[in-house]
């Protein structure tokens, strides 16, 4: 599904389009009815030369290929030092030709990036740009490129970064970050391996993660838990067909067993896929808790102080899918946790795992699933959530 950003750019072309077709001034005014009709096929014969020279390193050729203002360039060739940094295995753009529009001797077009990271993406994240043209002097069939306007930008779009590579971990810094870089790969590495001991799902066992200082990229994540990535020390996000991880910059001082936690939370987000999407957020929520806990000694676990107090004030069921994330969202993490520990103990560890199959089922109802194929309810999970977190984590329990 595109992002309201996509979508707004595609439109945008589009109400464009609607407004130059037939129109021909005699003050010059832009006509796209006008536009030769082989320049979508020299504009995306310059598209297909750039991604070339990424793919061969070519810096030169990359270069002879733009136009455009000295702030343009230099951000250009930031972006060149970014993608091949990065294990690119694809890059690749397809033109779309009714967007294109007119105006004098510049042109701009839509074009769907198709961008794979060899290894970590399961394919091409295609993404929609609008890229402008200049046409060459005395060679009016050849264009070089002027403008970029990229939906959904990756942190390779906006700004310098440094890329960090372990085992099955594609680490993106920059410069403020990047002193991080070893601690936190190494995080990963051992998280990747912790959490598909735990997860039963086929998975690629490999991620791309974001950890940089700057908050630009996070800051512009939407549909995110909360809808503040500001509040969210992480978040596991889908991009194209994968999952991505991405770290709020204060995490990166917070070295040590706490946010090897939290890494393995964002991880088991990944491992699981899709397996959750259709599930209630309590289940996706606990199983990503459940599973990150696992390598601590159950005296390390450590709750929210919110849950405790939740728990003794009683809940008398578990939170819906519209309020898990807000303000009472640490009670929420700490209830959905001990109601999967309490499955566990019920049903043992593939118990949980078997909840979450049968509710991700088409029409799934988790009341039935709960009563039918399990003997119990949310109400009777909440209140067993109480009684275990009360037992272990209130005074003198």
């Amino acid at each position: 599904m595109p992002s309201r950003r996509a979508s707004t750019l595609l439109a945008t072309a589009a109400l464009l389009l609607a407004g130059l077709s037939g129109c021909s001034d005699a003050d010059g005014s832009p006509d796209a009815t006008a536009t030769p009709p082989d320049v979508a096929r020299a504009v995306a014969r310059t598209l297909d030369a750039r991604a070339h020279a990424v793919l061969h390193g070519d810096a030169a050729r990359f270069e002879h290929l733009l136009a455009g203002g000295p702030g343009f360039r230099a951000a250009q060739r930031t972006w060149f030092g970014n993608l091949t940094q990065l294990p690119v295995a694809r890059l690749r753009y397809r033109v779309h030709p009714d967007s294109l529009v007119r105006e004098g001797d510049r042109y701009s077009v839509v074009a769907d990036v198709e961008l794979e990271l060899d290894g970590y993406d399961a394919g091409p994240v295609v993404a929609p740009g609008r890229f402008a043209f200049r046409a060459v002097p005395h060679h009016p069939s050849r264009f070089r490129l002027t403008g970029a306007d990229l939906a959904d930008p990756q942190p390779w779009d906006l700004g310098p970064v440094e890329v960090r590579e372990g085992d099955g971990v594609l680490g993106v810094f920059d410069a403020g970050s990047v002193a991080d870089a070893p601690g936190l790969v190494a995080s990963v590495e051992s998280g990747i391996a912790s959490v598909a001991a735990q997860v039963p799902y086929d998975w690629s066992r490999s991620v791309v993660v974001y950890a940089l200082s700057d908050p630009t990229f996070l800051d512009g994540l939407q549909d995110v838990p909360g809808d503040d990535p500001e509040d969210l020390d992480a978040v596991a996000f889908p991009v194209g067909d994968s999952t991505r991880v991405a770290l709020n910059p204060r995490m990166l001082d917070e070295a040590g067993a706490e946010r090897d936690r939290l890494v393995r939370h964002e991880l088991t987000h990944v491992a699981v896929g899709t397996h959750d999407d259709d599930v209630p957020v309590w289940l996706s929520e606990g199983l990503a808790e459940y599973v990150s806990v696992r390598p601590l000694a159950p005296q390390d676990r450590r709750i929210p102080e919110a849950a405790v107090a939740a728990a003794e004030a009683g809940v008398d069921d578990l939170p819906d899918d519209a309020s898990f994330n807000d303000d009472d969202s640490e009670a929420h993490y700490g209830l959905a946790w001990w109601a999967v520990e309490s499955l566990a103990d019920s049903f043992g560890p593939s118990g949980p795992w078997q909840l979450l199959d049968a509710l991700a089922e088409p029409g799934a109802d988790p009341d039935e699933v709960l009563r039918d194929r399990f003997g119990t309810s949310m109400h009777q999970l909440a209140e067993e959530a109480d009684r275990l977190i009360l037992s272990l984590y209130a005074a003198g329990g």
